[in-house]
């Protein structure tokens, strides 16, 4: 329940750290993970203090427990170790502070790491992180690389030197930050985000020799594989040795093996490039050259062929065959035309032979009535009926006579 206060009645700082102690009085035991980070065991004492922090963010909270509490464990933990801690929430009231007083600590296992990063692993697959679809690839040739890595460490001094050794104009903006124990996650998150909004940058590399499996379970992290999933510059993973497999491995666009390996990824080696460019020169220079040599030869070819060397003879040669198409057409023509001449002769006498005026030269005549119908039958024509007569010479009036 919330307390009934007013700027004319307010509690005391005694009663608000009561009122809380109170509250949290009212908590449970909990099971809480995290890492030691600070660790006091005063000899002769009967309660030994700790800190444990949460390697993914930072947050931190003071335990105490009794000395046998934490003797039943003294040899496996230490600063640095990861705990599982069954503990009950406390308020202390003179000083408003809490803790945790725990009553059992167990040490989180390598097998237990294990089986917890495959099943965060198992989540960040289903949520489509490590999708090859999602990977970007590196530019040929970055101007400005972002390393993040250890101050003075091996994996920076291996990156430097074969980029350098491969490229020499090659550029560094380079962030030192722990990679290793209870700090690293978030200052390597932050040097990520840093160098990924930083327009300059063209690839990322994030970089850590070899170590044990506790060492590199900061670059397993869920924070830092979602920071780097979310980067808009590509990242190249170079954690560890070869067998050596963190998450970040599966996020980053690109896995090196090693430091060495990233540099030799990322940067093209000059010699080889220059090597690389003389052999397309000459590649080049010889399709050119057998691409004209190639044309000279069909030029040559072509040039020596009758037609190029004496384009006028194909000309007379067609000129005298058209010259005797011309004559034997003219023949021909004159041959039909004649043949229709005499056809046209022998029709004409035909014709003429067989004509109604040849017919009335040779003495005949044609009766007609007077409205022009020519008699072919006597009993056609009536006794007296005048009828009109034609001959060869012209025509006259004659009459029937019984």
């Amino acid at each position: 329940m919330a307390a009934n206060t007013s700027p004319e009645a307010p509690l005391p700082v005694g009663e608000v750290s009561r009122l809380i102690g109170g509250w949290i009085d009212r908590l449970g035991a909990v099971w809480v993970e995290g890492q030691i980070t600070q660790l006091s065991r005063r000899p002769g004492a009967g309660v030994v203090f700790l800190t444990l922090r949460d390697p993914s963010y930072d947050i931190s909270v003071s335990v105490t427990c009794y000395r046998q509490v934490f003797d039943a464990v003294a040899d496996v933990v230490g600063e640095g170790a990861r705990v599982v801690v069954l503990a009950k929430p406390e308020w202390y009231a003179p000083r408003g502070q809490l803790s945790l007083r725990a009553t059992e600590i167990r040490p989180v296992g390598v097998g237990e790491l294990l089986a917890r990063l495959e099943q965060l692993k198992k989540s960040l697959v289903a949520e489509g992180l490590f999708a090859a679809e999602r990977k970007k690839p590196l530019p040929f040739l970055p101007q400005l690389i972002g390393l993040v890595c250890g101050r003075a460490s091996a994996a920076e001094r291996d990156v430097l030197e074969n980029a350098r050794h491969r490229w020499p104009a090659v550029r560094f903006e380079v962030r030192n930050v722990p990679v290793q124990g209870v700090h690293a996650v978030p200052q390597v998150v932050q040097a990520v985000k840093e160098l990924d909004e930083t327009d300059a940058v063209d690839v990322i590399i994030v970089a850590r020799g070899g170590g044990s499996v506790e060492d590199l379970l900061p670059f397993s992290d869920e924070q830092l594989v979602r920071a780097v999933a979310a980067c808009r510059t590509p990242v190249v993973s170079a954690i560890g040795h070869e067998p050596d497999t963190p998450l970040l491995d599966y996020v980053a666009d690109l896995r090196a093996s090693t430091p060495t390996d990233a540099a030799k990824r990322v940067v093209p080696d000059v010699g080889e490039e220059f090597e690389r460019v003389r052999l397309l020169r000459d590649r080049a220079r010889r399709c050119v050259e057998g691409f004209l040599e190639r044309e000279e030869r069909g030029l040559a070819h072509a040039l020596a062929r009758p037609s190029m060397e004496d384009p006028h003879r194909m000309v007379e040669e067609r000129a005298d065959h058209v010259a005797s198409l011309v004559e034997r057409s003219r023949r021909t023509l004159g041959h039909l035309l004649d043949r229709a001449d005499s056809e046209l002769t022998h029709t004409h006498a035909r014709v003429v032979a067989l004509s109604p005026a040849a017919t009335l030269k040779r003495g005949y005549a044609v009766l007609q009535k007077a409205d022009g119908h020519v008699v072919r039958d006597p009993a056609a024509v009536a006794e007296g009926e005048a009828l009109r007569a034609r001959v060869a010479e012209g025509t006259f009036t004659v009459a029937r006579v019984d």
